[in-house]
């Protein structure tokens, strides 16, 4: 069993500063955090100031996932700071949840307020194709493990932020919303458990995301939850579900996920 780190705020704050150090931006605005098939997008954020392994900084592992390259980047979006980790550490890895929402306790350390969790998922509305963009209104927490410790009641009512949201639809007003289910994986979902996420509310499906957005709020920040469904849910198609089939979604989608996301970060107060 992983051991919890024993300071996890203190680690967070020695994160930081080994980024401002390895940057040489004191603070930061607002983090990014790019799921499986969504590195490409980084590229259209704005210019980098600078771009690190990881592993560079304390307390970050390398991601184990094909898809998420376990990288660190500071980009200089028209003045506004933005912090992106190019990849994640999962809880199927066996690290543990505190090295899972390292990051986001790391990018509030840094000044950020706005956070950005992004993921490739599967989709129970058969209207969402393969590349389909869904915004993150809520989710469900399936086996409910929580990187909160003790007495540490904290609201969930809005966690995905409204406001962000709103903003994000002000883009683009074709996007849907959706009710984030997290499984610890890493094996593909059932039939029969899709059928129970379709039946309690849930319309999309993956692996992440669910820790980082308790851990973002614990600390303060605003959220916003953005998933890119990359396949169609278990037994919806009748066909297998496969990484590649993720990664070759997320690619191909690259283009209007970080124009998306770029005109996001310049319209925040």
């Amino acid at each position: 069993m992983i051991e919890p780190i024993d300071d996890p705020q203190s680690a967070a704050r020695e994160a930081a500063a080994a980024i401002a150090e390895r940057t040489g931006v004191d603070g930061h605005d607002i983090a990014i955090v790019l799921g499986s098939g969504w590195v490409p997008a980084a590229d259209l954020l704005g210019t980098t100031v600078a771009e690190f392994p990881a592993t560079d900084i304390p307390g970050f592992a390398p991601p184990s996932a094909v898809g998420h390259a376990g990288r660190i980047r500071s980009v200089d979006a028209d003045g506004r700071r933005v912090l992106v980790f190019l990849g994640r550490t999962h809880l199927y890895e066996g690290r543990g949840v505190d090295a899972v929402v390292h990051a986001v306790r790391t990018a509030a350390a840094a000044g950020c307020r706005t956070v950005v969790l992004t993921n490739g998922c599967g989709g129970l509305d058969p209207s969402w194709s393969p590349g389909t963009p869904v915004l993150i209104r809520d989710h469900l927490n399936l086996f409910g493990v929580t990187p909160l410790r003790g007495a540490t009641f904290i609201d969930m009512t809005d966690l995905y932020s409204a406001r962000l949201r709103s903003i994000v639809r002000e883009i683009d007003p074709s996007l849907d919303e959706g009710v984030y289910a997290q499984f610890l994986g890493p094996q593909y979902e059932t039939p029969a458990e899709i059928a129970m996420v379709r039946a309690i509310g849930g319309t999309l499906v993956g692996m992440s995301t669910v820790q980082e957005a308790i851990a973002a709020r614990e600390a303060g920040m605003e959220v916003l939850g953005l998933s890119l469904v990359t396949n169609l849910a278990a037994g919806m198609t009748g066909e297998p579900l496969s990484h590649e089939e993720v990664l070759a979604a997320g690619n191909a989608a690259a283009e209007r996920m970080g124009t998306l996301l770029a005109d996001f970060t310049r319209r925040l107060d």
